[in-house]
């Protein structure tokens, strides 16, 4: 699908997304994402497609919500959309489940700006409404979990453990689809998908070897994080990384030459072997290169 011509920009936020086959969801989900797919069957893109479009159309409506007389830092109810994917004839589903992934990230906001910020973005009668909201709504839904992880100006370490470099998807800015006169270019695109199996294979592999060579690591804690998050879903899933605004920040050049899947897996390696030496090199590398990005917060 060609993604649709748009002023947004997009944020400089990464995804990892879970895509669920039809068949793992339960009556009634299973019927009502089927008709979603039916209808929308020219949006499910192929494993070799970025989904910016969808991408797109989730921010625009995020804006329109924030751009309101009243600002809604969250809908009122879960818009019922996903991004879909079709393989070998396949159709996958991820739901955006905006609403829980607003909560999700309201929790996070006081970790990550000053107080004074905080409130000047969203109010405190504002959190403590939405915080009551989402209280009784996960009473209701025990067992809910996003298909979707977010991260602001960076990729936490922690989810490239998922994938190898066979995964990768470098699109060129304009190279899935050609501008009209006037039209911005589909912006750059680097991604990565794989089977579930996979990803659960190599997350559960650099587990043993962190916990063995490096307990006292924080990627430990995130390999285990991330493979309990993974376990939640069917064993057919597909998982994808998609570095989504921040192929803006790194740039042409940065994202061509952005290889930190296969480095920290070469790292994995070494450590494996007992190289520590060259496993602490790569480690320093790729943590340090990441901290720069993320400085970039911080200018203006």
């Amino acid at each position: 699908m060609t993604a649709p011509r748009t002023t947004v920009i997009p944020p400089y936020t990464a995804q990892l997304r879970v895509y669920e086959p039809l068949a793992a969801y339960p009556e009634p989900d299973r019927s009502r994402w089927q008709a979603y797919a039916a209808a929308h069957g020219p949006d499910a893109e192929g494993p070799g497609r970025p989904v910016t479009g969808a991408a797109l159309a989730e921010q625009r409506g995020a804006l329109a919500r924030l751009a309101a007389l009243t600002p809604r830092p969250l809908p009122d109810r879960e818009d019922g959309r996903a991004y879909l994917r079709l393989v070998d004839g396949v159709t996958y589903v991820c739901p955006w489940t905006t609403r829980l992934r607003g909560w999700l990230a309201l929790q996070e906001l006081p970790r990550t700006l000053p107080a004074h910020l905080v409130d000047t973005v969203l109010p405190p009668a504002l959190r403590s409404t939405a915080e009551a909201e989402r209280a009784q709504w996960q009473q209701d839904h025990p067992d809910a979990r996003p298909w979707i992880l977010t991260s602001r100006w960076e990729v936490p370490m922690r989810w490239f453990l998922a994938f190898g470099e066979e995964d990768r998807h470098h699109l060129p800015a304009g190279e899935y689809g050609s501008a009209g006169e006037g039209e911005r270019p589909e912006p750059a695109a680097l991604f990565y998908l794989t089977p579930m199996v996979q990803a659960r294979r190599r997350v559960a592999r650099a587990y043993r070897v962190l916990r063995e060579k490096a307990p006292d690591g924080v990627l430990v804690d995130g390999a285990e994080e991330i493979g309990r998050w993974l376990e939640e879903f069917h064993p057919r899933s597909l998982v994808e990384l998609d570095y989504g605004g921040l192929a803006r920040l790194l740039g042409p050049g940065g994202l061509a030459e952005e290889h930190s899947v296969g480095e920290l897996a070469a790292g994995l390696a070494a450590l494996r072997s007992g190289d520590t030496d060259e496993a602490a090199r790569v480690h320093e590398e790729l943590t340090g290169r990441w901290r720069r990005v993320l400085a970039l917060r911080q200018s203006s």
